[in-house]
């Protein structure tokens, strides 16, 4: 599958894989930017992208950056859809207690292309018994 890209400004740089048989393809910030504790923000990257029909982009998280600086995507996953021509920005949220400081280049998250399924929705009256039935939010227990 091939994936178009576009760099919109020259510090850009075109998403790549760290390792063959990684799943995500890095993100990288095109500027410098401070995250306040608590405080979130679109980070821009500088590209735009064309997919194939029937996949989405999925923005996710960096495991080392929630892990030692607890930064994470705010809508993890983001999806961004086939027909989305605009530059791709990532929201990251601080949960940690410092400032965190994005550089230029950093990588700030990954992007996973998967297919995708149309549903076709139909309203009905009552929908089919299961033995889960209404049970959520913890309704299978903690352990």
């Amino acid at each position: 599958m091939k994936i178009k890209i576009i760099k919109l400004t020259e510090s850009a740089q075109v998403p790549r894989y760290s390792h063959a048989d990684d799943a995500g393809l890095d993100l990288f910030a095109i500027e410098a930017q401070k995250i306040l504790p608590g405080a979130s923000a679109l980070i821009p990257t500088g590209i735009a992208i064309e997919l194939p029909q029937g996949t989405e982009a999925q923005v996710r998280p960096r495991s080392g950056l929630a892990l030692k600086h607890s930064i994470t995507v705010l809508n993890s996953p983001g999806t961004i859809d086939a027909g989305y021509r605009g530059e791709i920005g990532v929201i990251l949220i601080n949960h940690g207690q410092e400032t965190f400081q994005v550089v230029e280049g950093m990588k700030i998250a990954q992007m996973v292309i998967a297919p995708i399924m149309r549903a076709e929705i139909e309203e009905v009256t009552e929908l089919s018994a299961t033995q889960r039935g209404e049970g959520g939010f913890g309704s299978t227990g903690y352990a």
